[in-house]
């Protein structure tokens, strides 16, 4: 097979495309240039959009011995990730960039030009698998990026390629530094890339500007302190929330709801963030379709953690999943992953954006 692989600079993207060597593929190293001004990236290795991460995913293509480009796409990610993200804060919502960044532009961009010249499939350094064209959790628990890869359609996920997710970490940094790969060391990146500080509420208030509400008691409805905008905000955040005063019972008070039309922001008890319902919209199917009109499942709300047993239902305007046991924590605009509920649970069913919870 023709095989574009995707590589961010980093040393799992390198191996991935090692191994995809290694299975006699066609294999030509990309680097996607995401950020209109790199240079102003983080660098020492903790990014995946600077100069220096290009040069490490060359570096890394010389190696194997593939041709290697660099791609444009800074444009695109502006509009599809950066754009998106901001305005779903300005909303009251918490979007994950990551997510949207392998929809938007990992698995729709990218694959779509890479089929256009001809490619068969797109590789990357993600950890999951793909058998017998099922989504599946990656071997290493700690590192799974199944979450983030449940908004692929069942077309994508068929020019997809995940070489990595049948190995530890460890072992693929070890594989790294005996194929002779400098990146072998290099420290994972964690931050949001286009955050460079890492003060996502600076990086949204220099976008978004002040925008003036209240911070307010669910319980008694008392104004407890001001704020300069919602997108400072999340559902189940504890710290950062400018009250003065203690509860009444001396327990924490944690950010229960957002309201962005009066900039209002309610606070209350952990216990009021208990969710049991999900209501989410744009549901994708990784086999295509639906399992059923009402199925078995185990919903999972963030990256690593978050998970429960639940029962999914398509609807008219979206999805709703009814869960065994209350998650906490769960805000609109994040993702709901839904996996099969065998043992283990690692087949990735669908997912879709969470936009209501009860």
């Amino acid at each position: 097979m023709r095989v574009l692989a995707a590589m961010s600079g980093g040393v799992d993207s390198a191996v991935a495309a090692a191994r995809a060597v290694d299975a006699g593929h066609d294999v030509v190293g990309v680097h996607l240039a995401l950020s209109e001004t790199p240079d102003a990236l983080r660098s020492g290795s903790r990014g995946c959009c600077s100069r220096e991460d290009a040069a490490d995913a060359r570096r890394a293509a010389d190696v194997l011995g593939i041709p290697f480009y660099v791609w444009d796409f800074a444009a695109r990610f502006r509009e599809d990730v950066v754009d998106d993200f901001v305005a779903a804060y300005a909303a009251g919502q918490t979007p994950n960039p990551c997510l949207r960044c392998n929809e938007k532009i990992k698995f729709a961009a990218l694959l779509d030009k890479a089929l256009a010249l001809g490619f068969d499939a797109v590789c990357t350094g993600h950890y999951a698998r793909l058998v017998a064209g099922e989504l599946r959790r990656a071997v290493d628990a700690d590192k799974d990026q199944s979450y983030v890869l449940a908004v692929l359609t069942a077309h994508q996920l068929a020019h997809a390629m995940f070489p990595i997710g049948d190995t530890q970490k460890p072992a693929v940094r070890a594989e790294a530094a005996e194929r002779g790969l400098r990146v072998a060391d290099k420290p994972d990146s964690h931050d949001i890339c286009f955050i460079p500080s890492g003060d996502t509420r600076t990086f949204l208030g220099s976008r978004l500007g002040v925008r003036s509400g209240a911070v307010v008691d669910a319980e008694s409805g008392a104004e407890l302190a001001r704020h300069d905008g919602v997108h400072g905000f999340t559902v189940g955040q504890r710290k950062g929330l400018g009250i003065d005063a203690p509860a009444p019972d001396g327990r924490p008070r944690y950010v229960l709801g957002i309201e962005p039309a009066t900039g209002t922001v309610t606070v209350g008890p952990a216990t009021a963030l208990d969710v049991r319902t999900i209501e989410g919209e744009r549901p994708v199917w990784s086999a295509g379709v639906a399992p059923g009109a009402r199925f078995d499942c185990v919903a999972q709300v963030r990256a690593h953690g978050g998970l429960a047993a639940a029962v999914a239902e398509p609807t008219a305007d979206g999805l709703r999943v009814e869960l065994a046991e209350p998650l906490r924590g769960v805000a609109p605009g994040q993702a709901v992953a839904l996996y099969r509920p065998d043992p283990g649970g690692d087949i990735v069913l669908g997912s879709a954006t969470i936009t209501a919870t009860a």
